[in-house]
């Protein structure tokens, strides 16, 4: 049948292996004497204990995927093949696992499959037998060892969640000194803004407040010089009446009126009185003055005045009657100032 060869031997001895359809054998001489399955099969190792080199006892089963491409080695290079592969895969398990940690049996299972590979496919192939592939079902350690492990694990998920946790801490505080770093350095900005446009406000208020200043200091230099202007008016005029006056007067004395005489002596008088009442070291002042004689002298001012005026009406023209009228005015103001003082005296 298809899936199968069948080894023929001759007397006793190998002659051919038989293929898969019609074939023809013959009686007395020939016989089969081996039937083999071509076909890959499964070989199912059973459950066994393995002391690890951490020393620490496991209990490991299996499963072992082969074929035979060659009856006639099958069949003459040993004598049980399945007991063959089955002892084979046992103590290589043993052998491999053996060599190894318990952690990394557990996490290395692929290195486990590829070691066991290697050795039984090297060992089968004299038999003419292909191992497919080699897969370990289970790994079992004992109870208190699993709880070891369990335990282990445990620990092992704490110290892992107690790591994250600082690393998540330690990001955290990371981001947030950035983060206040960050605040810092804009408030700092900010001041530093804010102090450069105060230091800008202060500098255009100064600058505003010395134009003010100027401007304050050329409009009272300006109303200084325009009533030093309007006093030199004052004193010129002032001057030019007290000159007429004195002219008028030189002239009544010229012609021999007395009053003008007493015009002048008042005026010392008066002068004079004045300067005894300021004086410094003079608390009390008894002078016996007689205010009519006093008064009769400064009344003659104005008794010369008119005889002037009389002399002179034809002669001046409209514009110097004006001049005169005004500095008559100004003489009379004096002398009243003049009077008031000395009644005061």
């Amino acid at each position: 049948p298809q899936g199968m060869q069948y080894t023929v031997e001759r007397i006793g001895r190998y002659a051919r292996t038989l293929q898969p359809g019609l074939n023809f054998i013959f009686p007395f001489f020939e016989r089969i004497t081996n039937r083999i399955d071509i076909r890959e099969q499964v070989m199912d190792v059973p459950r066994q204990e393995v002391i690890t080199r951490d020393n620490a006892m496991i209990t490991v089963d299996g499963v072992v995927f082969y074929r035979v491409f060659d009856a006639e080695n099958a069949t003459y290079q040993v004598s049980d093949l399945d007991d063959a592969i089955m002892q084979l895969m046992t103590t290589n398990i043993r052998t491999v696992m053996g060599s190894m940690d318990l952690d990394d049996l557990l996490s290395k299972r692929d290195t486990i499959n590829e070691k066991l590979f290697e050795v039984i496919d090297e060992a089968t192939d004299p038999w003419g037998v292909k191992i497919v592939r080699i897969e370990i079902k289970d790994i079992t350690p004992q109870k208190d060892l699993a709880g070891a492990m369990a335990r282990q694990m445990k620990a092992e998920r704490e110290k892992r969640a107690a790591i994250l946790e600082a690393e998540g801490n330690k990001k955290a505080a990371v981001a947030k000194a950035e983060g206040q770093k960050r605040a810092l350095i804009l408030q700092a900005e900010g001041e530093k803004e804010a102090e450069i446009l105060r230091a800008q406000g202060n500098k255009e208020a100064e600058i505003l407040k010395a134009q003010a200043l100027h401007e304050i200091h050329a409009l009272e230099a300006k109303g200084r010089k325009s009533s030093a202007e309007y006093d030199a008016y004052a004193r010129e005029r002032m001057a030019e009446a007290e000159a007429k006056a004195t002219a008028m007067v030189s002239e009544a004395i010229k012609n021999g009126d007395i009053q003008a005489i007493n015009y002048f002596i008042a005026q010392k008088y008066v002068e004079a009185l004045q300067n005894i009442a300021s004086a410094d070291n003079q608390k009390l002042i008894m002078m016996p003055l007689e205010a009519s004689n006093l008064i009769s002298s400064i009344s003659g001012i104005g008794d010369i005045a008119k005889e002037v005026f009389t002399k002179k009406e034809g002669e001046m023209n409209h514009k110097n009657i004006t001049k005169k009228l005004e500095t008559q005015t100004i003489q009379k103001e004096e002398i009243d100032e003049k009077e008031q003082f000395t009644k005061k005296v």
